[in-house]
């Protein structure tokens, strides 16, 4: 059997440099803990060798072969240098990549798909936080909160701020879920709990996936919905698949929320929408991050916004770290791996 024989390390094989694993861990200091508290810590230390450095330390690619060159393990984050045959040349010992975050399309490339490393990632552990949040926007644009908040706060007479289009209840309210992705799934199990009717446009949906009965072409889910919630990835095949016309087909008075990506989106015709109050929003993603203090989304009553951090609860991080460990023993013990992504997942993905 090859020692890289279904895709894992096989402890005692030729290939694998003798002692304990060595394991770099780059995640960015402001998040490393919420990660990996000290029982996670203590739990991947005992995997092997841990080294942590700042992402941003390995841009140089000296300093990037002083830190990783006899990894094994690359434990991987945001701001992480991309794995092209030039950085992979300065790691010959890896075996193994585990993405703390989701997204793995800054990281991967053609030079490391060529290498048959098996690369895992933790987007799983925040599924649950980030459709908690897009609920959250769902239940405060339904009950108006944005624009009642707005009015008291700037300085609206009592009367005047309990003036406001009348707030709806979830359930009975239609929501219309772009995307069946598994955070879309935790979003609409929310919803259906909580007595809200369900209709989905996802192309990859059919049987014998219990949602399949619930999809409906695009245009039409818009023209229906009362609330309009963007769960699906961002790839070249979803790349504004929500344009001018698309916005133009939500009913007056209909509610959207985005917790997913902006290319999505055609932002310009969502704005327009936005302030000419037609349509009320929420959103959790920019076109440009971080938002600019005087950008034009700020100044209005009737959109809800958050910078990015849908899926930054405390618990989501937690998960992460845990997702982390138990992939690298996994990987350690030839066990099958979890949460590994191939290169066709990855185009799917987003």
């Amino acid at each position: 059997m090859s020692p890289m024989a279904g895709g894992h390390l096989q402890p005692g094989s030729p290939s694998v440099p003798p002692g304990r694993p060595k394991i770099l861990l780059s995640v960015p200091a402001h998040e490393r803990d919420a990660f990996f508290p000290p029982d996670t810590l203590a739990t991947l230390r005992a995997l092997g060798d841990v080294t942590t450095v700042e992402p941003s330390a390995l841009a140089p690619a000296d300093a990037f072969h002083a830190a990783a060159g006899d990894a094994q393990v690359l434990v991987t984050a945001w701001g992480f240098p991309r794995l092209d045959a030039e950085r992979l040349a300065l790691v010959p010992d890896l075996r193994f990549v585990m993405h703390a975050a989701s997204s793995l399309h800054a990281l991967v490339t053609d030079a490391f798909w060529a290498t048959g490393v098996p690369v895992s990632q933790a987007g799983a552990a925040m599924a649950p936080a980030v459709a908690e949040l897009s609920l959250t926007f769902t239940l405060s644009l339904l009950r108006r909160t944005h624009r009642l908040d707005h009015a008291l706060r700037t300085g609206a007479d009592w009367e005047t701020a309990r003036r406001v289009v009348r707030a709806q209840e979830i359930e009975g309210a239609r929501i219309g879920v772009v995307g069946a992705s598994r955070t879309g799934r935790r979003y609409i199990q929310a919803c259906e709990a909580l007595g809200a009717e369900i209709r989905i446009h996802d192309p990859y949906l059919a049987p014998p996936d219990p949602l399949a009965a619930l999809a409906t072409p695009l245009r039409d889910l818009l023209a229906w919905s009362d609330v309009v919630a963007v769960h699906a990835p961002a790839t070249p095949e979803t790349h504004g698949m929500i344009g001018a016309a698309e916005i133009a087909a939500m009913r007056d008075g209909s509610l959207f929320v985005n917790t997913a990506r902006p290319s999505l989106v055609d932002m310009d015709a969502l704005y327009e929408a936005v302030a000419a109050s037609r349509i009320d929003a929420a959103l959790d993603v920019f076109e440009t991050e971080p938002l600019p203090t005087d950008d034009r989304w700020r100044a209005l009553p009737n959109v809800l916004l958050t910078p990015h951090l849908a899926g930054a609860s405390a618990q989501s991080r937690r998960r992460a770290g845990r997702i982390v460990v138990d992939e690298i023993r996994r990987h350690l013990t030839g066990e099958p791996l979890q949460h590994a992504l191939t290169r066709h997942d990855v185009k799917r993905m987003g």
